[in-house]
């Protein structure tokens, strides 16, 4: 089975778990996709829910798609947030951001009673790291902002190099609040709870990857069969 069948595989069984009436944060990137292609038939065919998209990708698809939307000010609990993420551990510590969404991911998500993780077994990992750490960060202070960074990554027993994310053409990526990404590529990260309490602290830098306490459980699809990490509740 191909990865992306994988994937549509722990997204079916995500959108299994929706009830009636649930208000759910729909995430970003390409198994979150799946998640909301498979919500939206759940929706055609009489399921009564409202989403709030982590990005303008998402919005974009869940409106085509004819998913009903909301924003956290007119809703601002929910029940459920379905997502993807780039690297998951044991415990449930996850790094997301590849796709430049996490600052809208981590507020959907904290905004939600629970969070389940939906991935193929790719992204479980027995250390975090492997995947580069993205950053948001602004534009001003860029220079300040990041030997901030350094200096937090290597108190926290880390090392690796801070680039800014561009696309193939070139181009520098923006984030949809208008932000730039560093991606910090650290191969493993010791210990982190202790990395993102120093990040948090930095000023400069919008929010991190790094998603800790967030995740309830995890649907990781498996060339075996699915794989449940936590509690679906």
């Amino acid at each position: 089975m191909s990865l992306d069948a994988l994937k549509r595989e722990a997204a079916a069984r995500a959108v299994a778990i929706v009830q009636p009436g649930m208000r759910l944060g729909l995430g970003t990137g390409s198994t979150a996709k799946h998640f909301v292609d498979l919500l939206a038939e759940r929706v055609r065919g009489g399921l009564s829910i409202v989403g709030v998209p982590t990005s303008e990708a998402t919005r974009a698809q869940a409106q085509a798609l004819g998913v009903p939307l909301t924003t956290l000010d007119e809703t601002p609990q929910l029940d459920l947030t379905v997502d993807g993420a780039d690297e998951l551990d044991g415990r449930l510590r996850l790094i997301k951001g590849g796709g430049a969404a996490h600052l809208r991911e981590k507020i959907v998500a904290n905004a939600s009673r629970r969070m389940i993780v939906i991935a193929d077994e790719t992204k479980r990992v027995e250390t975090l790291g492997r995947f580069p750490l993205p950053l948001e960060v602004v534009t001003f202070g860029l220079g300040a902002t990041r030997i901030a960074i350094g200096k937090a990554l290597a108190a926290s027993g880390c090392a690796g190099e801070l680039t800014i994310r561009k696309r193939q053409d070139g181009s520098v990526v923006l984030t949809d609040s208008g932000n730039l990404v560093l991606d910090a590529a650290l191969g493993r990260i010791p210990d982190p709870d202790d990395l993102a309490a120093r990040l948090d602290a930095i000023p400069g830098l919008v929010e991190h990857g790094l998603f800790i306490g967030l995740a309830n459980a995890a649907i990781l699809a498996t060339a075996s069969g699915i794989e449940i990490i936590g509690d679906l509740g």
